[in-house]
């Protein structure tokens, strides 16, 4: 059962934990999955907000959260690497916010998988942020393009549902 994000946001504190909490949601479709992450000191601005650059790393950790719900992908000696990003800022955070950062994939590709991000402030469930991301699989050794895996393509569809193995 997917918890009250009012609740949810009432428990955690702010310790370091709070970045490595992550769940199966139904709050937010198409998202299935969700990641917390506190707005540290270090990741705001002279005037006190959130560093735009700073969104990226809570993007990081909830596509780092939703890969290992699926159980890591299997990419032995592959990684995937950046492509492109796109981030459109809608409204500011602050030190101490908790943001719930939903993740998505929306597209698999012969060598590259494409994200959807949105992140919330709770316990106002207002939107902060949207992003899209690309990454692409590289092989370890020569840096360059390899297909995405059967095994990586099934577990997302099957994750994902409207997405074609």
């Amino acid at each position: 059962m997917d918890a009250d994000p009012l609740a949810l946001a009432a428990r955690v504190t702010s310790s370091a934990d709070d970045r490595a909490i992550a769940r199966l949601t139904e709050r937010r479709p198409p998202f299935k999955f969700a990641a917390l992450a506190r707005v540290w000191f270090s990741d705001t601005d002279a005037q006190g907000v959130v560093y735009y650059g700073r969104y990226l790393p809570y993007f990081d950790n909830a596509r780092v959260e939703y890969h290992r719900q699926l159980g890591q992908l299997h990419l032995a000696g592959a990684e995937f690497v950046m492509r492109a990003s796109n981030v459109e800022y809608l409204a500011p955070a602050h030190f101490d916010d908790l943001l719930e950062c939903f993740v998505r994939v929306s597209r698999i590709g012969t060598t590259s998988v494409s994200y959807e991000y949105a992140a919330f402030r709770l316990p106002e469930d207002q939107l902060m942020v949207t992003a899209t991301q690309t990454l692409v699989l590289v092989d370890l050794g020569s840096r360059r393009p390899v297909p995405v895996p059967d095994t990586a393509r099934a577990a997302i569809a099957a994750f994902e549902d409207e997405l074609a193995p």
